[in-house]
Parts: C-alpha cells; sequence; structure tokens
C-alpha cells in the first residue's frame, strides 16, 4: 500500500529520497517516511498420514480447492496465526509446524509465509466461511488445486520435504529441482 497522505496529520505526503529504498513517500510534518509494506499472510499444508486438509472457498477460487490461509493479526505471531487460522476454519488442532519459505502475491500486496503443519486431535467443524473442507490424499492434492498456483508450490514443498516417493504422484506432476 503506498499512502498520498500522512495517516497522522492528514498532510499530503512529498517524495523524499531514502537511499536503498529510492524515492518514499515522506511527511515533513512528522518527518515520517512510509514504506510500502505487503500485507502478512499465512498458508499453511495440514498433514495427516498420507492426506492433506484441503477447503473451497469460492471467493479465492471457482473450481479449485485450497490450502488454510489467513492474515495475522496485529500483536500475533506467524505461528500463532496458523494454530488460529486452522483452528477457525476447519476446527481442528495442529502441531509441528514448520515454515516452507514466502511467496508474493503482487495482485493484492501480500506476502505469503509458507508452513506446514500436522494434524494432533480434533474433529472437521467448518467454519462459515469455508463451503467445503476434508481430508484429501496427497497423489491427489495438486490436481484438486487446479488454479491456485501459490497453494501447489507450497504442497510441491511440502512433499519435497518429506521425500514423498510414492508411484501414484503422477497426479501431483512433482517437480522435484
Amino acid at each position: 500500500m503506498r499512502f498520498t497522505y500522512c495517516p497522522l496529520c492528514g498532510e499530503k505526503l512529498i517524495d523524499k529520497y531514502s537511499w536503498d529504498e529510492g524515492t518514499v513517500p515522506y511527511c515533513p510534518v512528522d518527518d515520517i517516511m512510509y514504506f510500502d509494506t505487503p500485507k502478512p499472510c499465512i498458508v499453511v499444508a495440514v498433514m495427516k498420514d498420507k492426506e492433506i486438509l484441503l477447503l473451497k472457498q469460492s471467493y479465492i477460487f471457482k473450481n479449485s480447492k485450497v490450502l488454510v490461509s489467513g492474515y495475522v493479526a496485529n500483536g500475533e505471531s506467524v505461528e500463532e496465526t496458523v494454530y488460529r487460522e486452522v483452528k477457525e476454519e476447519t476446527g481442528i488442532i495442529v502441531g509441528d509446524i514448520k515454515y516452507l519459505g514466502s511467496e508474493y502475491l503482487a495482485s493484492k500486496e501480500i506476502i505469503m509465509l509458507t508452513f506446514m503443519a500436522k494434524y494432533v486431535e480434533g474433529k472437521i467443524n467448518k467454519s462459515s466461511e469455508v463451503e467445503w473442507v476434508d481430508w484429501e490424499s496427497i497423489d491427489n492434492a495438486l490436481y484438486e488445486m487446479n488454479e491456485d498456483e501459490i497453494g501447489k508450490r507450497v504442497v510441491k514443498k511440502l512433499l519435497k520435504e518429506i521425500e514423498y516417493k510414492e508411484e501414484n504422484t503422477c497426479k501431483c506432476e512433482i517437480d522435484t529441482n
């Protein structure tokens, strides 16, 4: 997000040079530079044996299943966000959270912090923001996520991380490079 006016005093911002960042919006009244900051979001691939938790949310993709995701709240660590979002959207508890890397979604200015986690306990109880949620075979995950390019990259990272080598992965189109 790029500010035009100072959120503190309302003054119109001017461009000011900031060394390695180039020019950024600057408020001469409050002496503050406003750097572009993407919104942080988590995406988590939840595993239970050889199954992965997938959701259907038509407001994200019309014909594709997705992984659990959500925005990081102020005052919350990204790991706390993983626990909270999985619990809120699916009703289950996860553990053994592992960071897999990040992805950037330019169209929405979102930095997506990607994770894998293991199912610990609980019965699926979908939230009202989720149309469908269930465990799917890891062999079919990428096929089921046909529209979700970032989600598919997360699943590929997960498959590499767990050294998944089943013969049925032909549907997954695994790229191990």
